[in-house]
């Protein structure tokens, strides 16, 4: 079979069998397989045993389980609700306060989970409560939530990140770092777009009677003195060029297991939880790797990369079309894929095109991340927006009318960073090598 045609099967039957129902993952590494099998033989199977451990055993992967069973650690405490409760302290006297609560609580937690999902949910259990409480609109406040999610993969430890530094082959570090300055900018932009609008619409978020003295705010930092030291002992070593991001995944680890054990007094039976949810989340992820790789294997030899490549570098029209390209590419993936499933294959084919270009890849992978998650909700298949509805019992329309002004903050984010570089740049190159 021509490898070109190979290339364009292959896509048909993936395609195929999702809309029969069957899981990404799956129809990933079986579209693969068949059509590696016909294309290229008996070979192919070597193949697939070959990139199965080839992707199993990539020292490179070693941050990614670890920063995993640290997001499960944190999960089985109240990290989550402790932070909650101080920012609440703090911001609940502005309009909105409890949505600005949220929005800045995830962008702490993203400091520590590191996906947009472990955000949602660490903050949103605590979150629902309140909002129902004080009355708050649940489309708006949730929606806000949900684009708040946004944050997670940007501020560092980041799966995404990860998964991105080793198939585009650049500094992990120098990514996490990356990541900072635009996830901050995000939940400020947030923030001001939840503040301007309660103002305006008071409905959707009533003040809350009652105020709160400076005495119950300085009381209340007492509770966030365990993620600081999260924070100091991955980010702080990783930048000041102590640790790598193996390293400093591993630092984090022992961290917060003693203070899960120390200070929130973590027993066998959470410890067993923590584990199990840590061995099913890496499986899942590992063998999402594995069928990825392969799909990209086929793909990859049937010569697209050097054909896009090639267009992008002789094209009369200005380079950044090229990026603004991508980028609508990118949403419309989110849409209806995860976001490690859109990693796997496209980064692959999209990084040599940048670089050629004459991108940072760096600035790239940012941009990259904060797309795919813009994608992932919104509809029609955006899979954080269902896992909102399931996890918190939202009506669907409530929560897309929620959303929606939301993601045009996001959008704007978004050109900001594509047309301002340096927001995204500026702390790597400041990093100790």
């Amino acid at each position: 079979m021509d490898e070109a045609l190979a290339a364009v099967g292959l896509i048909l039957i993936m395609l195929f069998l999702m809309l029969m129902g069957m899981r990404i993952v799956y129809a990933l590494g079986l579209s693969a397989l068949v059509v590696a099998f016909f294309t290229y033989g008996p070979a192919s199977i070597d193949k697939l045993g070959w990139t199965t451990f080839t992707t199993l055993f990539n020292l490179n992967w070693i941050p990614l389980p670890l920063f995993v069973l640290l997001a499960c650690l944190i999960a089985e405490t109240t990290m989550g609700d402790n932070i909650y409760a101080a920012a609440r302290a703090w911001l609940s006297g502005v309009p909105g306060g409890l949505i600005v609560t949220s929005i800045f609580g995830e962008a702490i937690m993203a400091a520590s989970v590191g996906t947009s999902a472990a955000c949602i949910l660490a903050v949103g259990k605590v979150a629902d409560k309140e909002f129902k409480k004080y009355g708050y609109d649940t489309g708006f406040s949730m929606g806000a939530m949900c684009c708040g999610g946004v944050i997670g993969p940007l501020i560092p430890p980041s799966a995404g990140f990860i998964i991105y530094g080793v198939l585009a082959e650049v500094s992990i570090g120098h990514l996490f770092m990356a990541g900072i300055i635009p996830g901050v900018f995000i939940a400020v932009l947030l923030a001001a777009a939840v503040i301007g609008i309660s103002a305006w619409k008071p409905q959707l978020a009533p003040p809350i009677k009652g105020g709160v003295t400076w005495r119950e705010r300085f009381v209340s930092l007492k509770y966030v003195w365990p993620m600081v030291i999260i924070m100091l002992a991955i980010l702080g070593t990783i930048y000041l060029g102590i640790a790598s991001p193996t390293e400093a995944a591993g630092v984090g680890c022992v961290v917060v297991l003693l203070l899960s054990v120390g200070v929130f007094r973590l027993r066998w039976a959470g410890l067993i939880r923590v584990l199990k949810a840590t061995a099913l989340l890496n499986g899942m992820i590992l063998f999402m790797m594995v069928s990825a790789w392969l799909f990209a294997y086929v793909v990859g030899s049937s010569g697209v990369v050097d054909w896009m490549t090639g267009w992008a570098v002789d094209a009369t029209f200005s380079r950044w079309w090229v990026i603004i390209l991508i980028n609508v590419m990118l949403l419309i993936l989110g849409c209806f894929m995860d976001g490690i499933t859109i990693m796997l294959l496209t980064i692959p084919l999209f990084v040599p095109v940048i670089e050629a270009l004459g991108f940072s890849p760096i600035w790239f992978g940012v941009l990259y991340v904060v797309n795919i998650e813009i994608g992932l909700i919104t509809p029609p298949m955006g899979l954080s927006l269902f896992m909102m509805r399931t996890a918190f019992d939202i009506d669907v329309n409530k929560l897309l009318k929620g959303v929606l002004p939301f993601v045009i903050v996001l959008l704007i984010a978004l050109a900001v960073l594509i047309a301002v570089p340096d927001i995204t740049l500026w702390l790597p190159e400041t990093m100790k090598k």
